[in-house]
């Protein structure tokens, strides 16, 4: 294992807890609103009674099932606007074609060789489109 991996793991160990009770957070702080945007507008404006807590982190989710669905990191939206999954993609595309610019051809061709070390297969397209050099 490089020095690289070592510390991504390191920092996704540290960062991991911290996040995970972000998320936490927020989702209570959300349920939270909505039980006080709730049990202040609905039972003035419609005569509905107050809801618990619960019963708001309840509606919050079935409001994110039914309106929002289970799209953590999905592609593009059907309203056309890109999720994060997509978004992260074409940056590590666009970082990694500027990084290969900048390499020799030697570093180039050591980076493929870790590339398929790791499992990955060049597109079918690019060693179609270029013939051996004993074809030409």
């Amino acid at each position: 294992m490089d020095e690289y991996t070592t510390r991504r793991r390191r920092k996704l160990f540290l960062i991991a807890p911290f996040a995970l009770a972000a998320v936490i957070a927020f989702t209570f702080f959300g349920g939270w609103i909505v039980m006080l945007l709730w049990n202040w507008l609905a039972p003035a404006l419609f005569g509905w009674r107050t809801i618990t807590f619960w019963q708001a982190w309840g509606m919050l989710a079935l409001c994110r099932i039914l309106f929002g669905g289970f799209r953590l990191f999905e592609g593009r939206r059907h309203w056309g606007g890109g999720g994060m999954r997509v978004r992260l993609v074409d940056r590590m595309a666009d970082r990694i074609s500027e990084r290969f610019e900048t390499m020799t051809p030697e570093e180039r061709e050591r980076f493929r060789q870790r590339m398929r070390e790791r499992g990955w297969q060049p597109p079918a397209s690019a060693s179609a489109a270029q013939p051996p050099k004993s074809e030409i």
